[in-house]
């Protein structure tokens, strides 16, 4: 079960995200529950079959609460990054994106598909989502989606302490499931992300935004980072 040892103060590090960097909504706090008892009590489930790019969305936006087993999610791809269903055929193949006219060939598709980050399937029983400031659960990774200025930012305060360099994974496909959940789950490190067509199209990430996610470890840290990055004498 994912329970923090020190208690992170959500409320307050959300709100100084929001206020620094203006964003347009709410970085999302997001669980990977891993059985039925880790789902916390008196959280409704999602009452549509919808994808993990709009459940983040949901919260983003319209401060929804909610848990998500594998039967509310609609991507298939997006539930199979997550650990919540096994690949499906066309996708381990490569056919899927290939049909979509992602890439020249079938062997360029599977090349991808070999890389793309993923939980092992049947890891995760369900998603919880929930808009930080309010969230009444420990998460495993937040998610922001902000413009590039923002996300320039975010980059100095990831590396405000320790300084080194951010090398980012994405492959222009599974932008919000991979990148910016399962990766940084997986790596224990931020991730950005251009986002992918299925997140522009269908969770309302507009052309001017980027997506990025990190391990909650790094939330509090990466708040007060934040502050003086965007006051420094150097910073636009």
């Amino acid at each position: 079960m994912t329970e923090m040892k020190m208690k992170i103060p959500y409320t307050e590090v959300s709100e100084t995200l929001k206020k620094v960097l203006s964003l347009s909504g709410s970085p999302v706090a997001v669980k990977l529950a891993r059985n039925r008892e880790e789902v916390p009590a008196g959280i409704p489930e999602a009452k549509e079959v919808v994808r993990h790019c709009q459940m983040v969305n949901m919260a983003r936006r319209d401060g929804a609460i909610f848990y998500a087993p594998a039967d509310k999610h609609q991507c298939n791809g997006g539930a199979w990054a997550l650990g919540l269903k096994e690949i499906t055929p066309s996708l381990q193949s490569g056919e899927h994106y290939f049909r979509l006219g992602k890439f020249e060939s079938m062997p360029a598709c599977r090349r991808t598909m070999d890389r793309i980050a993923h939980l092992r399937s049947g890891e995760t029983y369900a998603t919880v989502y929930a808009p930080l400031e309010k969230t009444p659960f420990d998460p495993d990774i937040v998610i922001i989606v902000t413009t590039p200025r923002n996300m320039l930012k975010l980059a100095q305060a990831t590396l405000f302490r320790l300084g080194g360099r951010i090398t980012s994974s994405m492959a222009g496909i599974q932008s919000v499931c991979s990148d910016a959940t399962a990766q940084p789950y997986l790596t224990g490190k931020a991730n950005f992300s251009l986002g992918c067509d299925g997140s522009r199209k269908f969770s309302g990430i507009v052309d001017e935004e980027m997506v990025m996610g990190f391990p909650i470890e790094m939330l509090v840290e990466l708040g007060e980072a934040i502050k003086v990055v965007t006051t420094a004498p150097g910073s636009k």
